[in-house]
């Protein structure tokens, strides 16, 4: 169909609920949409293509034709959305990878040699499904525990074909398998240790252990201590399993908490799966980010229970998503029993959304590359200080010993990563004494009229310029650039008992704290701890070349020492050079402040 065809047939569509389904050239279902009034949501898609998602426009520009179903209810139209896009998994639908559920554990006791294996649903094959037991982890963890416990086989052997043949493999060697695979070990042997894990997985492990105490004891009678000893341990190892592992027959999680976060290129659903307060496993997936992360949220909480084989008493999600009443009147039909979807506001709940939403965002930045970091980084940094993400940071600080030799430095963090090569340093001039706001003044004044005059090396603009220092050092920084008519973004670094920064704080005095953004409070501490290294590291440079040499040099009695003394006590040069022979004398031997007082005044007292 055209484009006005696929306008014209949505606008007749009925106000009523129902499903509507989107077909390419080739009839592949390419999306699955549910709508509460069927004329109203399709017909948007063919109208103002300029406001729809860049993934929105691409799918529209797919459809060849599409299809609705009436729904005699909204509730009946999330049944049949659901069905459908599992059915067909389209393309422009967010898609869990795989049915995500809560796996079982299965045996085939019709088998020779039954093995116990994890699979993700029921199937009517005749074999025996324990579970579930919460999340695959938690399965996986059950499954081992079980297998280590009563020594069953781990490998890919089919022991009905291949007893007797080939040596033991390296588990029999760990003592991780009884080395069914040998002739030492009879079908009998092997079948009774499968009954024993079936009465694991049913819950009944007390009556495991009563047989192998059984069997413990007498073997102690029997004065048979070699297996005495090995049914003792599997006797404490299956006291561990009942305690630890929670295994039960319908034992899974009775809260699941999700999460949802994106960085700039990854996104990541979790769900964390906790059982009496207590965290039993984790699953997630990576998806593409998408544009309206309230409808991925959506559809991926729908997707991932409508298809699960179990869902506990409590979900918990981050925000509201569309038609959670429904989602949770959904669970409850599906299972026969009360499902409470809930977002929680305050108290522990919140700490466990929290957590989950740390996990996805965790998992999202681990997969992403570091060019991709620092920019998701810069694009949180600047959200927070509400400019554009600052690809080009400039920060400044001062440095100075009661002010005497004071400098300042500039470094330049581009794309979150330092660009040493073009860090600047001013040595402050004209100055008395300590003023770091005057000194703050004159370095960023210099720095920016250099830019202003298109001077080699202070071309590039900033898009942050941060301060070391708070409100008075930012409020001054402020100042030089409206002076300068510049308009580039100015904060100042506020620093906590432990000399980090704890705050961003603008020049009118407002604070941003960014200790609870992880990320950010690490590339802000990384700046302000380079900006401070790279001035004191200046500083000392100056400040060691005057001590090697300077006009104390050549009075005698007076070496490196007693000049750094001189300077700190009395700030500078011509300080010295007009004190009387009783100050001097205050931090000086007679002998040496006569000789500092009279080289520098023997003109004077000859006359």
């Amino acid at each position: 169909m055209q484009f006005v065809e696929l306008k014209a047939k949505a606008l007749s569509l009925p106000y009523l609920p129902g499903v509507y389904i989107m077909k390419d050239r080739s009839d592949t279902v390419i999306y699955v949409g549910k709508a509460k009034k069927l004329k109203n949501r399709v017909s948007q898609y063919f109208q103002d293509t300029a406001s729809h998602s860049a993934k929105t426009r691409l799918m529209v520009s797919r459809v060849d034709h599409f299809e609705v179903i009436v729904a005699a209810s909204e509730f009946e139209a999330l049944v049949l959305e659901c069905t459908l896009i599992k059915q067909h998994q389209p393309k422009y639908n967010i898609l869990l990878k795989d049915d995500k559920g809560f796996p079982y554990l299965r045996l085939d006791a019709k088998e020779a040699y039954p093995k116990i294996t994890m699979v993700s649903s029921i199937r009517d094959d005749g074999a025996e499904y324990f579970g579930p037991f919460g999340g695959r982890g938690a399965t996986s963890k059950i499954l081992e525990a079980i297998g280590h416990t009563l020594k069953l086989p781990n490998c890919n052997k089919d022991l009905s074909k291949d007893t007797g043949k080939g040596r033991p493999c390296l588990h029999y060697h760990l003592k991780q398998c009884e080395g069914w695979c040998q002739n030492t070990k009879t079908l009998e042997e092997y079948r009774y240790a499968i009954e024993q894990a079936r009465q694991l997985l049913s819950g009944n492990y007390k009556v495991v252990l009563t047989d192998v105490r059984n069997q413990m004891l007498k073997a102690a009678d029997e004065q048979n201590f070699e297996l005495a000893a090995v049914l003792r341990d599997r006797l404490n190892s299956i006291e561990n399993l009942g305690r630890k592992q929670l295994v039960a027959g319908t034992v899974a999680a009775d809260t699941d908490v999700i999460g949802y976060a994106q960085t700039e290129t990854m996104a990541c659903f979790s769900v964390l799966h906790f059982s009496e307060g207590r965290l039993l496993d984790k699953e997630y997936q990576l998806l593409p980010v998408e544009e309206d992360s309230g409808a991925a949220l959506s559809s991926l909480v729908k997707q991932y229970y409508f298809n699960s084989g179990s869902v506990p008493k409590v979900i918990l999600l981050p925000s509201y998503i569309e038609d959670q009443d429904m989602v949770a009147q959904l669970l409850q039909q599906k299972l026969g029993k009360k499902v409470s979807v809930l977002v929680p506001k305050r108290g522990k709940k919140t700490e466990y959304i929290q957590l989950a939403n740390k996990n996805a965002y965790e998992e999202a930045y681990r997969v992403t590359d570091k060019t991709d970091k620092y920019n998701s980084v810069l694009l949180a940094l600047g959200k927070m200080l509400g400019i554009a993400a600052p690809k080009r940071i400039e920060s400044f600080d001062v440095s100075n010993i009661c002010g005497t030799d004071i400098v300042a430095s500039m470094v330049v963090f581009c794309s979150g990563k330092p660009k040493r090569s073009e860090y600047k340093r001013f040595k402050i001039t004209d100055i008395d004494g300590q003023d770091d706001y005057a000194s703050m003044k004159q370095a960023v004044l210099r720095r920016y009229t250099h830019y202003l005059q298109g001077d080699n090396g202070f071309s590039k603009q900033p898009d942050l310029v941060l301060i070391d220092g708070g409100v008075e050092h930012a409020k001054i920084a402020r100042q030089v650039l409206d002076g300068l008519n510049l308009p580039f973004p100015v904060f100042g670094m506020v620093k906590d008992d432990r000399h980090r920064t704890r705050a961003l704080v603008t020049p009118f005095g407002d604070e941003i704290r960014i200790d609870a953004q992880q990320t950010i409070f690490a590339l802000i501490g990384c700046v302000q701890e380079e900006t401070h290294r790279f001035a004191v590291a200046y500083h000392r440079q100056l400040r060691s070349k005057r001590l090697r040499y300077s006009e104390l040099d050549n009075i005698q009695g007076i070496g490196a020492k007693r000049k750094e003394l001189l300077l700190k006590n009395f700030k500078s040069l011509a300080a010295i050079m007009a004190a009387s022979l009783q100050d001097l004398e205050h931090y000086l031997p007679k002998p040496a402040a006569m000789a500092v007082y009279y080289y520098f005044n023997s003109d004077k007292n000859r006359g």
